[in-house]
């Protein structure tokens, strides 16, 4: 496979699109290989890329079906479910933390020399 065609941003000629133009289109790349290339170019950086695929090439999404939704729906429980309580966060629990808020962070921090209005 040769050089790829690269096309400056906002340049590229109509049959090429990006994965979330086509996804936005419906359609998805198939298993083609990427065909072109954006480049954005920014100062005292490399330039910014996007991979173009060709439209034409493009085939359908294909639709959910039900087992894939419980899947997903059981995947996105998961990731609610906290590890060390063990109890439904009630939110996507953040990779950074691993845990809940409150497991997180157990005692709430005290101000030094903060009033008490208790």
């Amino acid at each position: 496979m040769g050089a790829l065609p690269v096309f400056r941003w906002r340049l590229a000629p109509d049959g090429y699109a990006t994965r979330r133009q086509l996804r936005a289109r419906g359609l998805r790349p198939g298993g083609q290989f990427v065909a072109a290339q954006l480049e954005r170019p920014r100062r005292r950086r490399g330039p910014l890329v996007a991979y173009l695929y060709r439209v034409d090439l493009a085939k359908p999404v294909r639709p959910m079906t039900p087992a894939r939704w419980a899947a997903l729906a059981k995947a996105n429980a998961a990731r609610r479910l906290c590890p060390v309580c063990g109890t439904d966060a009630g939110y996507v629990i953040p990779a950074s933390l691993g845990t809940c808020v409150p497991c997180a962070y157990p005692d709430p921090p005290t101000l030094q020399g903060a009033p008490d209005h208790g």
